[in-house]
């Protein structure tokens, strides 16, 4: 286990105080903002990216072209996989780092001191401690991750983003954003502006592109859509991004999924939407280092890893919903269409979330899943409950008693005669939070 640091203490305290999960309103935050001296006003120029996926990976391109081009950025994203240090990135010269324990946990004191006990929730706290620690660390951007929705999110407090990105939208949190996807479409544009530019990523239905074109047409706020202003696309093992100012022939993305091309284009067109100039060999270096675990991250070692069969190739992905489950489903054909090896799922997940729907992108691929129970939450489904609803996506499944006792029973059971199996752990941010722990490989 992770061993509980000054800045976990404390904010285990807030969690004991104040209730869990979300409220979604700006009054609260707000006022903590405000009696905190509006830190939130006395950013760098901030990109504000929200999404239902992809939303991570854009935050980590944009961080990723602007470190290469030089210029120092704060990253705030969330959740956490492992500690809550991730979720605060600090901007230094070289390269930034996540927020050191003392200096997290003295922000945190001075934030909850702030609130001086009214009712709130903890991601709010923590968002102003986010806003509080970019306000005082000085650097040249920011990338600002929305934690849920777009328009009532703690975020969205930044009144003049440099740019706002809204990436892919589709069907999750239908509880807090609505059942249709222009409902939630709707919801994550409310992070634009009037002026401020707005890119708007690839959309997987042209309701959603409408509402967030029409959005950005009534409060006069320049937009640049992916199909019609910019695209990416892969040639000759490259990756061509391509706008009104010419093409980029660049370095495929480190980041597995073909889907990832336009994850990176879409950060591509952000950062220079909010003035920054991203050279072609910046842009070159920023897909070679790209890095966002919990993302079709390869496990090659680990205490976890050891466990498989010999040879077994290894991927995590927190992905969650139906649309995650497409665009993994994909990564994984990918894989496959270069060397062939039997799939098998680990799958853990919440009961917030469509399973049957995310299975589903994986009928006719895997020979056979293995539920887990999701341990940090207190939403997991059942590892039996979870068999049936990948059973009704027409899945092969068995419910197990941990990731570790999946490996191992793959690894009992292989046959030497068969290729390493492809080894794919998915359905939840908590688990893959829990197996990186596990494995000893938590996020640097």
């Amino acid at each position: 286990m992770t061993e509980t640091s000054a800045a976990d203490r404390e904010i285990e305290r807030l969690m004991a105080l104040h209730p869990k999960g979300y409220d979604l309103s700006l009054d609260r935050v707000t006022r903590l903002l405000d009696r905190l001296g509006n830190p939130q006003d006395r950013l760098p120029p901030v990109i504000h990216v929200a999404g239902t996926n992809g939303k991570g990976s854009a935050a980590a391109f944009s961080r990723a072209l602007l470190e290469a081009a030089g210029f120092s950025v704060h990253v705030h994203t969330s959740p956490h996989l492992v500690r809550w240090h991730e979720r605060y990135r600090l901007g230094a010269a070289g390269g930034g780092r996540l927020v050191e324990d003392g200096v997290l946990a003295d922000a945190v004191v001075r934030v909850a001191a702030a609130n001086g006990g009214q009712a709130i929730t903890v991601f709010e706290i923590l968002t102003a401690v986010g806003f509080l620690l970019f306000a005082e660390h000085p650097a040249d951007a920011v990338v600002l991750e929305v934690g849920l929705g777009g328009r009532f999110d703690a975020t969205n407090v930044v009144r003049h983003p440099a740019a706002s990105l809204i990436m892919p939208v589709s069907m999750d949190h239908e509880a807090y954003l609505g059942d249709r996807v222009e409902l939630i479409a709707a919801e994550k544009a409310g992070i634009i502006k009037r002026g401020s530019p707005v890119v708007i990523g690839a959309q997987e239905t042209d309701a959603a592109r409408q509402v967030l074109v029409e959005t950005a047409e009534r409060l006069g706020s320049p937009a640049t859509i992916y199909g019609q202003d910019f695209f990416a696309f892969e040639e000759n093992g490259r990756m061509i991004y391509q706008d009104e100012e010419g093409l980029l022939d660049l370095t495929p993305p480190r980041l597995p999924g073909r889907h990832q091309f336009a994850n990176a284009a879409a950060a591509i067109a952000a950062v220079k939407a909010a003035g920054f100039a991203i050279s072609h060999g910046a842009a070159d270096r920023a897909m070679a280092n790209v890095d966002w675990p919990g993302r079709m991250q390869r496990l090659v070692q680990g205490k976890l890893a050891a466990l498989a069969p010999d040879g077994a190739e290894i991927w995590l992905d927190g992905g969650h919903n139906p649309g995650a489950g497409l665009v993994v489903a994909e990564a994984i054909t990918e894989q496959e269409e270069r060397i062939p090896r039997p799939l098998f799922l680990i799958a853990g997940m919440i009961s917030t979330k469509d399973q049957t729907g995310f299975f589903r992108a994986f009928h006719g691929m895997a020979r056979h899943v293995y539920t887990v129970p999701v341990g940090k939450s207190e939403a997991g489904v059942p590892p039996s409950e979870l068999a049936a609803r990948a059973a009704e996506a027409g899945l092969s499944a068995e419910p197990v008693a941990s990731v570790a006792n999946a490996l191992m029973l793959l690894r009992d059971t292989w046959h030497p005669a068969e290729p390493p199996p492809r080894i794919l752990i998915c359905g939840s941010l908590y688990l893959a939070g829990a197996v990186l722990e596990e494995n000893g490989t938590p996020p640097v």
